[in-house]
């Protein structure tokens, strides 16, 4: 079953008096189908300091806990 076909199924199955929920959400939705959000200033600056932050190593669950004084 498609997820068309999944969504039909789902709606023939909610009573007519709130289907207008479901109608007043996917309207919203559509505004923003296949739209990308260019970032602004605030995305990138926290892109940039997560980008200094993260220097690609990987630390264990137990060196993490380890680290901050918690005992597993």
């Amino acid at each position: 079953m498609s997820n068309k076909e999944r969504a039909i199924q789902l709606l023939n199955s909610i009573p007519e008096n709130k289907i207008i929920f479901v109608i007043d959400m996917l309207e919203s939705m559509k505004a923003y189908a296949g739209e990308e959000i260019q970032p602004d200033d605030w995305d990138l600056k926290m892109i940039s300091e997560a980008k200094k932050e993260n220097d690609g190593n990987t630390v264990s669950i137990d060196t993490l806990a380890s680290d901050l004084g918690i005992v597993l």
